[in-house]
Order: structure tokens, then sequence, then C-alpha cells
């Protein structure tokens, strides 16, 4: 697909009918480079849009004060027209978005160029590319200007609001004047003034960047412009998905904390054969994540968790058959692209899907932490509109409760049916952040109130306490282990934990995702609308119903086919061999349709060499001791890579059932692969380009991003022509 088709450029704002819409939806769905081109667009218009609304006060008249100086005579009103963003001609969008960064195109121009008469009334439209204005004018405002006390103006007219709005797609008619008066004669402005102009901001550009080389700032090598903001993909009116921006927090007062994570090493296969550990299906670092990378910063290396990166997205693995337990192993082995004489091996888990209608009815307490430092933007308004998301899904059979802490804990809302959605929300709308924050106060009256609600429906509820919180417990914890405890105990009692995180600033990621993972629930990072409803709405099945707890893999791998290898991510998920036949020991859960990727980089054997480190010899036996002689092992079982064991327990069991999945050594070629493993490998290989990963081999930014357009495929929802903007971003950045 021509990537200058108008047609395209009216898709990504979303101008096209229903019909066009799928025509192009179909057109689409074989065509990366044609996606990625549509997620650039819609990304950049919404920066353009937020900008031209933040220059409006200086630069832009409201509305009011437009039809105010009109009625006075000074300038006619344009006809109402449909406002856009892009011109017809992609190729000329770009050259102007590419002045736009280098500071020589103003603001003002590319408004008057897409969108003449509404971005600025004092400007004309001579023609494409023709930058005019009235005669003996200043920029912006009309040849005769008008006093704000006159009686044209009228008495408020300096003060007046901005009312203007450039957004993608929208109608915006203009009123019709109270007076038609002829238009004041306009020239183009003069080459040398353009030129004057461009060196001028030239100029201001080279004294910004010397200024921030003083101040250690400018992370970015891009314009600083964009570094210091961060797309928040929120949505625009026609529900499309168009990007919304925001500035970002000053890193000063900076007070998130993350765990320290060290990368899992290579094991050789013949003297340490197994690899052990529990499944993760939370999501919350790649979120973080991104919020980190459209700041235009690096994320602190603990806050990259590479299995949750991997988890974030969903993969075509074929789901479990009938009668074959609540989810299905899926096993690719290929060559691993950092090192092409190592292989990769990714262990892929599907959850069973569950229809809405035949999900068991739900006993739901939200936790929402309602203390002053849930003030900002992007926690309590972000987190009452994606907790409305959530309260649409409900039914009528399920049971809600809110509960809120702020120095003291109290009851907001008794239990009440899903299919009274109006007091639901009408209790939502009224929570306003104040106080200090008491969350162990906050969790036991939560744990309290869903186990009374079980109790009067007789037990027979899937019960689970939502925590909404920037994490920040600053006041009641004086003893963590004890709160980790109470979370363990009601867990094992049948009411599960889950957390949604919000804000920045003093995220406290660390201690979210340890109970959460104590709380036999889902660690997910809101930074958007778009993401709230990623995780309460499209994977709301999976976040409220668990169909398998204490998931654990066992990985043996046989040291014929296999010199040494190494688990990639699930740092945090580590057990011991001995903990998968111990069903004591707690473990991972999956949501209904939740999928679960791991890899494995696999050197074969004989390839190995100095992979792991080496052992000193024993003193109290002689280190070439002969082993004790093995069984004889079934030749056929020679040929074999490795094997793959499950453990698991039905979320209401306490006996774990076991399952194990041998695989050939057989590997293919990278092109071979199929176009998840492809995407899989190159969000991996992402992960360790964020962490300064010492196994990352070949691995480059630009390699990274061809691996993942390559593996693109079927893409709904677009999260991974998503990614691929991440990982542009993030090639672009410069070492902090």
């Amino acid at each position: 697909m021509n990537t200058d088709d108008p047609k395209l450029t009216a898709y990504a704002l979303g101008e096209l009918d229903a019909a066009e819409c799928a025509a192009m939806e179909a057109a689409l769905r074989d065509d990366p480079q044609a996606r990625a081109h549509v997620a650039e667009l819609r990304a950049f218009t919404g920066l353009l849009g937020r900008e031209l609304k933040e220059e409006a006060p200086e630069t832009m008249l409201g509305l009011e004060q437009r039809h105010r100086v009109i009625a006075a005579g000074a300038v006619p009103e344009p006809p109402a027209r449909r406002v856009r963003l892009l011109p017809g001609n992609t190729m000329e969008w770009l050259r102007m978005a590419a002045l736009l960064a280098l500071g020589l195109l103003p603001i003002r121009y590319i408004a008057q160029q897409t969108s003449p008469g509404i971005a600025d009334p004092g400007w004309k439209a001579a023609g494409r590319g023709e930058w005019v204005e009235p005669d003996g004018g200043v920029e912006g405002m009309p040849s005769e200007p008008v006093d704000a006390q006159s009686p044209a103006a009228g008495p408020a007219l300096a003060a007046a609001p901005v009312t203007d709005t450039v957004s993608t797609g929208w109608e915006m008619p203009m009123p019709p004047p109270t007076a038609t008066v002829p238009s004041a004669e306009v020239k183009p402005l003069a080459r040398e003034t353009l030129d004057l102009k461009a060196r001028e901001s030239i100029a201001s550009l080279e004294k910004r960047k010397e200024q921030d080389a003083r101040a250690g700032a400018g992370r970015l090598t891009r314009d600083r412009a964009v570094s210091t903001r961060h797309f928040t993909h929120g949505w625009s009116a026609n529900g499309r998905g168009a990007a919304a921006i925001r500035s970002s927090d000053n890193d000063q007062g900076n007070t998130e904390a993350y765990a320290a994570v060290e990368e899992q090493p290579f094991f050789v296969a013949r003297e340490n054969p197994l690899s052990t550990f529990g499944v993760d299906v939370d999501t919350a670092s790649y979120s973080n994540v991104r919020r980190f990378l459209n700041q235009g910063r690096r994320p602190p290396v603990g806050a990259v968790r590479i299995e949750e990166l991997l988890n974030y997205f969903p993969y075509a693995y074929a789901p479990p058959g009938e009668g074959e337990g609540p989810f299905k192993a899926n096993v690719e082995v290929g060559e691993c692209p950092w090192n092409p004489e190592h292989q990769l091996v990714r262990v892929g888990l599907k959850g069973r899907e569950v229809a809405a209608e035949k999900r068991p009815p739900g006993n739901l307490v939200f936790l929402i932490d309602s203390s002053g430092s849930m003030s900002a933007e992007d926690k309590m308004p972000l987190l009452k509109a994606s907790m409305r998301l959530l309260v649409g899904q409900l039914r009528e059979e399920d049971t809600v409760s809110i509960v809120t802490y702020a120095g003291a804990a109290g009851l907001v809302l008794a239990p009440t049916s899903g299919a009274d959605k109006k007091k639901i929300l009408e209790a939502l709308d009224g929570l306003s952040p104040s106080g200090s924050t008491n969350g162990a106060g906050g969790i036991r009256l939560a744990y309290e109130t869903a186990r009374a609600a079980l109790e009067a429906a007789g037990g027979k509820r899937a019960s689970r306490v939502i925590l909404a919180s920037d994490g920040d417990f600053n006041v009641g914890v004086t003893d963590e282990s004890e709160l980790v405890r109470l979370i363990e105990k009601e867990a094992k009692d049948g009411i599960f934990l889950t957390i949604l995180g919000f804000g920045q600033g003093n995220l406290k990621d660390a201690t979210m995702e340890k109970i959460a993972n104590r709380g036999n629930g889902q660690y997910a990072y809101i930074d958007s609308l778009r993401e709230g409803h990623k995780v309460l709405v499209e994977q709301v099945g999976g976040t409220l119903e668990t169909i398998a707890k204490d998931v654990k893999v066992q990985v043996e791998f046989n040291p014929a086919q296999v010199g040494s290898y190494r688990l990639i991510g699930y740092e945090n998920r580590a057990l011991r061999k001995e903990d998968f036949n111990d069903d004591r020991k707690d473990a991972g859960e999956i949501g209904a349709g939740h999928t679960v990727t791991a890899l494995y980089e696999v050197i074969p054997a004989g390839r190995e060499g100095k992979a792991a480190p080496e052992v000193d010899p024993l003193r109290y036996q002689p280190q070439a001791a002969a082993p004790t002689p093995a069984p004889a092992v079934d030749e056929r079982r020679l040929h074999e890579l490795l094997t793959v064991k499950l453990r698991y327990k039905e979320p209401d069991g306490e006996t774990s059932r076991l399952t194990e999945i041998p695989v050939p050594t057989l590997g293919r070629k990278l092109s071979e692969t199929t176009q998840d493993f492809r995407f899989a490998a190159a969000v991996a290989q992402f992960g360790m380009l964020l962490r300064h990963s010492s196994h990352s081999g070949n691995a480059t930014w630009e390699s990274t991003l061809e691996l993942a357009s390559e593996g693109v495929g079927n893409d709904p929802g677009g999260y991974r022509a998503e990614f691929l903007e991440l990982v542009r971003g993030a090639g672009m950045l410069k070492e902090e």
C-alpha cells in the first residue's frame, strides 16, 4: 500500500465511514509497513494537537473573541469547514514535521497550512505553501487591533477563555458572523522575513541546547519539546485511539522504588539439567517502561522485567481442547537472533477462554487509595475513568463494594449488585484524594468486606480485592511481613488480590509486585485510559477469573543435545528444583484467556565453551571421581532437546496435576519461525538492551526494530505497532 495514499491518512484520523474503514483494515492486515505508518500519523497528530492547544492562550483568539472582532469589522469569518491536521500529501506533512522538530517552522505556520481561518483568525490561506499576513498587522492579529475594553470587544474580551480545539476527525462548524465585511488586503511575507525568522529560530534552538548542556539536560537527540512530554495513548472522540500528551513530572522529589534484578546466568546442562520457575502474567513493567520512554528517558534497570514485557502481548497459541485442562502448552525452537550459533526455545501457555455469561458470579471489592498523593491527573481521575470501564462489564449476579483509605479506612459502598451501575458510579464519582495513606488498614477492611459478602453468598463466588493505588504505603504499615502474611492467608481462603498501579513520582513498584504475587493476583500499571480498557475490558476475564493457580514450569534439558542454557527473565519467579513437586510452595496464577511466554537461550552441546563460570576443585573428594552410573536411557529420548513439565492446581484445589511435553531437537532458521516467535524474540531483545544485558550478543536497536516488524502479523488493538514506535524512540535516547 502506498503510504502517501490520502485514504491512509483519512483512516489514521478516523475520517472514513464504516465500510471504508473495514476495507482499509483488511488491506492493512498484511501490510506491517502501512500499519506502522498509521501509528506514526496518529501519534504525531496527537502531539501537534496538544502543541496547538498549548500555544492558543498566547497566539489565538477564542470563539467569542473572534466573533466580536468580526462584528467590529476587523476580519471576515471563514466558512464552516472540517478540521484536518494533515495535508493531502503525506510527504509534505513529514517535511513540515521535520522542520517543526528542528525549530525552523513555527507551529502557527502548520496550523495555517492545515486549518486556515481557524488556528489563527488573522491569517489567510493564499494557497498551499504561502504564508501571508494582513497589511500592517502583527503575527496572528488583525490589521486594526481591537481594544480589549472597547464596545466592539466587550468587557471581558481579554480574559475570554480559548475554546478552540484542534483534533482529529471532528466537525467544527463556526457560528455565523453578525456582520460581513470585505477582506483586508493581504500580501505574502517577504523571503528575507522568512530567512530572518529561520535564523532567529536556529539561534534560539542553539541557545537552548547550550543551556541544557550546562544544566546536564537534553537526554534526547530529538527536539526537547518531544523529550519532555509523553504520549498517554488516550482516545479521540471517534474512539480510534489518537494520542494525547501531558508534561512529565520533575525528577526532584522522585521516590519511585524498584527491586534489584540480577540477570539469570547460563547453567551447564550436565550439572544443572533442571530449570524451575512459577509463571507470571503481570504486565505492569511494560506499561511503566512505556511511560518512561514516552517521557524521553530510559527506565531504571529494576523497572525492566522481561517476562512482563513478553506477557503484555497476546500470542496465537493453540488453546486447550475439550478435556485438556485449563491451559495448553506450545513449544517452538528456532535460531537465536542475537547469537545465531545458539537456539531460542519458546514455551507458551494458552489459558482456556471463558465466555462472559459462563463466568462465575464475582465478589469484587474495590480498594481505592484516596490519600493526598493520588491528586495528580494521572492518578485519581484516571483511576475513576478506568474503574468506570470495569463497572460497565459487571452483571446482575456480581457484587461490588468500595473501600477507601486515607488516614483511616472506610466503607464507601456496601456490597451492591452489578446491575445497580448508577449507585456504583455515584460512589466512585464521590471519591476525592485527601489525607495520608493507611494501606494496611484499608486492606484489612477490604478483606473483611469480601469475606462477609462471600459468606452471605454461601461461598460460591469468585472473590477478589482490586487495589488501585500509587503504592505509597507511608502510614500504618509497621511490619510489612505481617501484611504479606495476611494477604497470603486470604489467598489460601479463596480471596485473591489484584493490584492496579497509577501515577508517577512515588510509585512503589517493588511493594506492589510483591503483594500481588503473594495474593494470587495480577499486577498491572495503568498509564492511560487505553491501558485501563485493555486490562479491565479486553482482558476482564483473565483479570477477574483464575482458571489455574500455583502454576509451575520445570524444564529438563538433555545434556546430549544441550551444553548450557539460561532462562530469560523470571528472576523473581525462580524456584528450587525441589519446589516443583511441593504443593505447599506458592507459584503464579493463570486467568481465563491469558497467554504466558517464557524464552530459553540454549547453547548446543560442544559449543558451550565458558558460558558458565568454572568451579574450584573439591577439597574432600576427587574432582574427577567417576559419577554414579546413570540408568539406561531409551535411545529415542537421546534425540530430544528437552522436556517441559507443568504442575498446576484448580482454583479451589490443594493437590497439583502434572503434564509432560517432550520437545525434539529439530530447530528452524529464524526466517522459518512463526511471526509470534520473532516478535517475542524482539521483545526479549528490547528488554536486554534496556537492561544492558551482558548476554545481548549482536543485538542493536536497528535489528530489534527489523525483527519486531517481521513479527507484527495480525495486530488487533495495535499494541505491536505501538511497540515499534517504542523501539524507535528508545534507539534515539542517549544514555543517562
